[in-house]
């Protein structure tokens, strides 16, 4: 029980709420042991007109039909006790299980990049759906069940032991035994409904990275291979739903068994005691049958409950191991900040925690407020990471990086993620339409809006084209787009947000260079007065940039303008001359 102790604060939230249902819960149940006490007394009835001791039939037809009736409204009030329960119990639950998946949700928004490149996605989401889903049992059906027992037992046994105290002993010898079988089945379903909860998880993530690589798949034919894949996993999960299933088949007929094997102890023991006059009516054997289907489903329940809590709580387990970890990025602020886009990294090192790859090494530079500057560098030199520091995805190891003169750790992260207009370098979108991904980078953005930020970063016309416009529906990750499309309306999504900082990773690689020139200029005139960073391998990016940095291996190599790298041997005039060589002509390959 010590992890659902998480789920105390909740209890407390909805604790009037709650308590109102524990009340209605026992008043149902009370109300539910009116009846079989006046059954017993209509038999009785019965049995005195028939052996002559009440020969006024209309006054046994009177009685009886006032025992019927309050039968009848006893049952009717249970009822309508029992819905209330269901209604305020059931639905406490489904408001924790929402404030709990919120709660999960909002903690990994929090929990940093390096958090998602070491768990899987399908995990991911089976811990905010079926493990949530195992807890809300705990917080409804277990404690509603709980309550109903409880009541049961505390009242219908002291009853049955005042009325006949051996015909109850008699009956209800069997529920214990069924109680203890029933609770070592629940263990070993436990056990089983964890390992095809755990394959759940496996199958989700399997299924989620096949049909988001769908097209790598169809390149190299491997729907065959996958197919097979697939079909061992469905081979796995039927047998551990079949071993769950198995187990799961002895559940009701157990209880069944019991119920019949304590009938027949109410029926024989009861029988032989009302010849022998130790009963005096047919009618209590009658009470106590009842009396025993009542309670065969509370001492049946126990190992249920059992089960839902054993499972409830390792579900919580594997909740609060994601709640417990830690958000590396930790928001120091004490309030909102103006960002101007003034940006000084002096001597900063940082290492890939998850990876241990030295990123940045020692390295300085300035932006100013306004200024564009271009990095330039080969695969892994470390660019995008200069990125990923400025919107503090990670925070450096040492030296110090600076906005505004304040250091970045201390920059609320709200003001500062707001004053960033970030394109990765692989563009992400959503499965919504082309509108609403644009518009996705500012809140209440209109039609107008929208269409402006699409046209500078050219991709207005081709959205034009489709049948339904701005209304097209992207499938999942915008697969519907091409390549060069993806990263323009990615463009178009940093420029409709208007930041003081833009952050712009190689997001031009899949567009002619012609298209490329279009959209720097249209970049040049929305980011005037706004500071701008270009990642890229193109020169044609970053030669009208007011400085250019080149990185190798984590380190600065070359600072400086256009005009002044072009002059100096090094990497910088090597890849403007192999570019320029590969433009004239094609065939030449620039390595």
């Amino acid at each position: 029980m010590k992890e659902l102790r998480h789920l105390n604060k909740y209890f407390k939230k909805y604790k009037l709420k709650l308590l109102l249902g524990v009340l209605i819960t026992i008043v149902a149940r009370i109300f539910s042991l009116v009846m079989p006490p006046f059954i017993n007394k209509s038999v009785q009835t019965v049995e005195q007109y028939l052996s002559g001791s009440n020969a006024d039939e209309s006054l046994v037809k009177g009685v009886l039909l006032e025992y019927i009736l309050i039968i009848i409204g006893a049952a009717l009030l249970s009822g309508f006790f029992t819905f209330l329960m269901r209604q305020t119990i059931i639905n406490i639950s489904r408001y924790i299980e929402r404030d709990l998946k919120n709660e999960i949700f909002d903690h990994y928004q929090k929990l940093h990049i390096a958090f998602y490149k070491n768990n899987r996605t399908g995990d991911l989401m089976n811990r905010i759906s079926e493990d949530v889903g195992q807890v809300r049992m705990y917080a409804g059906p277990a404690i509603m069940y709980g309550i109903q027992t409880l009541t049961l037992f505390g009242c219908v046994i002291p009853l049955m032991f005042m009325k006949a105290p051996t015909l109850a002993a008699y009956t209800l010898l069997p529920l214990p035994f069924l109680s203890v079988l029933i609770y070592k089945i629940s263990k070993v379903i436990h056990k089983k409904s964890t390992a095809v909860q755990s394959f759940l998880s496996t199958l989700s993530t399997f299924t989620q990275e096949r049909f988001s690589g769908i097209s790598v798949i169809k390149a190299y034919g491997l729907e065959e291979s996958t197919n097979s894949e697939l079909a061992k996993l469905a081979n796995t999960g039927r047998q551990k739903s079949l071993d769950l299933a198995k187990v799961n088949a002895w559940f009701f007929p157990l209880m069944i068994l019991m119920i019949g094997v304590s009938n027949l102890f109410v029926i024989y023991i009861g029988g032989k005691q009302y010849i022998s006059g130790e009963i005096s009516s047919i009618g209590l054997i009658l009470e106590f049958i009842i009396y025993v289907n009542m309670l065969t489903w509370p001492v049946a329940i126990v190992g249920w409950l059992t089960s839902i809590i054993q499972q409830a709580e390792a579900s919580q387990a594997r909740i609060n191991e994601f709640l417990k970890t830690k958000p590396a990025i930790i928001d120091r602020s004490d309030g909102p900040m103006e960002i101007e886009g003034n940006i000084i990294f002096d001597k900063v090192c940082f290492t890939y925690p998850d990876t241990g790859i030295k990123a940045i090494q020692e390295l300085s530079f300035e932006v100013k407020q306004g200024q564009t500057v271009a990095i330039l560098g080969k695969t892994g030199s470390g660019k995008s990471t200069v990125l990923e520091l400025i919107s503090r995805m990670y925070d450096i190891d040492s030296g110090k990086l600076t906005i505004d003169g304040v250091s970045i750790k201390k920059a609320p992260l709200s003001s500062l993620r707001n004053a960033i207009g970030a394109v990765p370098q692989d563009a992400f979108l959503f499965s919504d339409t082309i509108a609403n991904n644009i518009a996705f980078g500012k809140e209440n953005a209109s039609q107008s809006d929208i269409e402006a930020a699409a046209k500078q970063a050219v991709v207005h016309n081709n959205i034009a084209a489709f049948s339904k416009g701005y209304e097209t529906i992207l499938g999942e990750r915008g697969i519907t787009l091409s390549g060069g499309q993806k990263q323009r309306v990615s463009i178009a999504r940093a420029l409709i947000k208007n930041p003081e900082i833009y952050l712009f990773d190689d997001c031009l690689s899949a567009v002619d260079t012609e298209t490329e020139e279009a959209i720097l200029n249209a970049l040049k005139k929305a980011a005037t007065h706004k500071t701008t960073i270009i990642v890229s391998h193109r020169v044609s990016a970053a030669k009208n940039a007011d400085k250019i940095i080149v990185l190798e291996d984590g380190k600065k190599i070359q600072e400086g303008t256009h005009a002044e790298l072009i002059t100096i041997n090094g990497y910088y005039k090597a890849l403007y001359e192999g570019q320029s060589t590969h433009k004239e002509n094609p065939k030449n390959v620039v390595t």
